[in-house]
């Protein structure tokens, strides 16, 4: 053979067309090496020959989550990625069909760091697009009718697949979506994309810009800055397109007189009507000066994962508005295990042990996981083990600590750093175990008993896979009753594990 063939495709993110030429590839036998992929306008490769040749499609047999995991993956902008796709859909067809579940296969692995990264630009693009009228917006007046114009840069070829997004948000306006490459139109009742544009051709500013600037500079709390969770929520690439972003160096600046002005007021009265008590009181400790303790870029993003963990757990443990009542417990717990892992767990606090141990599930709950996770398959040292909220929660009584239920309040005071935990942990499946972990990874009070064992998306991309608590099985009184649920809980780690080798499932 001197030569490889020609396979172009119509566009950078053509599932259908790279899927019918892979079928006539596969039926004329020509392996992965033999084929040089490329989209329409770009040149062909050198000593490539005629195009696929006109045999009748083949239709192998792949496994479902395979096409699934290639449909989000060809979007990535890796110029690899149709010779990836076709290296796997030809392993998988030509007598490897357990491929998918070697999860320390090369190929595998950038499969699934494909599809997640894809998923996390969509995830960007869904939070920080802002569109902005241009036009008349009050019916009756004089003028065009309001259009809605918004610039966005993705880093991927996302923006076909994620229009619908928009139309089922914005379906009774007339928006236009602008990007580098593509650009897409909806006028209520039928979509259109057309070419690139640039950020000249998207409006600024509009009518509304200050009254969203306002409204964010009335509910930025000076006394709880997280720049942990401001830079796992907000990158500062996407700052240009955020009416907010030009507030926050100014806020900042302005937060340590506005913190001592607060000291200075003290608390309010309560209300004379009955309320709630606070889940988070204030806590009669010194703050320090904000602008000594910030670093000089607040959203610089740490590239180096356990670096960036690292600087994470710091953070942490120089907050001076943790919950009052960390301040019994010995220390913060952190979770432990590899970068990347393929799965990750998550429970809901540490317990005694834990917290004077400073290490993730080593007490009895702990103990009875690691015993389930061998039976299921799982080596402990391969996984991420974690918590939702990082200090143990407790009620002293005599020489015992008994053991207290995070709150609503807790979870979400913790949930930034568990975000951006996991988001440098980046795992392949994250197992929540129990309540508590599941709330906090989704937002949300679920009941375990709907939702164990299925597999949930989250917001930011990753999946989750819930089940109960270790300390559940504990609690059973029954020893029946207790075994047949800890068999179960082991059923479930071991999906779990088949779950994680599934990219894109």
């Amino acid at each position: 053979m001197t030569g490889r063939i020609d396979a172009p495709l119509p566009g950078p993110a053509d599932f259908p067309a790279w899927r019918a030429q892979a079928r006539c590839l596969l039926a004329a036998d020509l392996p992965p090496a033999a084929v040089a992929w490329r989209v329409a306008g770009e040149a062909p490769a050198l000593f490539a020959r005629d195009r696929v040749p006109e045999t009748a499609p083949l239709t192998a047999s792949v496994p479902r989550r395979f096409v699934e995991a290639a449909e989000t993956a060809i979007r990535h902008r890796d110029p690899d990625r149709f010779a990836l796709l076709y290296r796997l859909l030809w392993r998988l067809a030509r007598g490897e069909p357990g491929l998918l579940q070697v999860a320390t296969d090369p190929d595998i692995l950038r499969l699934s760091a494909m599809v997640r990264a894809v998923r996390r630009d969509a995830h960007k693009m869904h939070a920080f697009l802002r569109f902005r009228c241009v036009g008349t917006e009050a019916p009756g007046e004089a003028g065009p009718a309001a259009h809605y114009v918004a610039w966005f840069e993705p880093d991927h070829h996302i923006l076909e697949a994620e229009t619908g997004f928009f139309i089922r948000r914005f379906a009774g306006l007339r928006w236009s979506i602008l990007t580098p490459e593509a650009s897409a139109h909806w006028d209520g009742e039928t979509l259109r994309m057309g070419p690139g544009g640039t950020r000249r051709e998207a409006p600024a500013e509009d009518a509304h810009e200050e009254l969203w600037r306002a409204y964010y500079r009335s509910v930025f709390n000076p006394a709880r800055l997280k720049p942990a969770a401001m830079r796992a929520e907000m990158p500062v690439k996407y700052w240009r397109n955020l009416p907010e972003a030009r507030e926050i160096p100014r806020l900042i600046a302005e937060a340590p007189q506005r913190v001592a002005g607060m000291l200075a007021r003290g608390a309010a009265p309560p209300a004379a009507r009955r309320q709630r008590p606070p889940s988070r009181p204030v806590q009669p400790m010194p703050l320090p000066d904000v602008a000594e303790t910030m670093p000089a870029d607040l959203f610089s993003r740490i590239e180096d994962p356990a670096a960036a963990l690292t600087a994470l757990r710091a953070e942490l443990m120089g907050r001076n508005d943790l919950p009052s009542w960390t301040a019994a417990s010995t220390q913060p717990v952190f979770g432990e295990g590899p970068l990347g892992a393929a799965l990750m767990f998550i429970g809901e606090q540490p317990g005694d042990e834990e917290d004077l141990a400073g290490r993730p599930f080593v007490g009895p709950a702990g103990r009875l996981f690691d015993r389930a996770a061998t039976e299921a398959g799982i080596d402990r040292s391969a996984a991420y083990v974690t918590n939702a909220v990082k200090h143990f929660k407790f009620k002293p009584t005599g020489r015992r600590r008994l053991h207290q239920s995070p709150d609503a309040g807790d979870i979400t005071y913790y949930r930034p750093f568990l975000k951006r935990e996991i988001e440098l942990v980046a795992p392949g499946l994250v197992v929540s175990l129990g309540a508590t972990a599941l709330r906090a990874l989704t937002g949300k009070p679920l009941a375990i008993t709907r939702v164990r064992g299925e597999v949930i998306e989250a917001p930011e991309g990753f999946r989750i896979f819930p089940t109960v608590h270790p300390s559940y099985l504990l609690r059973l009184p029954d020893p029946a009753g207790k075994e047949r649920e800890y068999a179960r809980f082991v059923a479930d780690l071991a999906a779990a594990r088949e779950m994680a080798e599934r990219p894109g499932a």
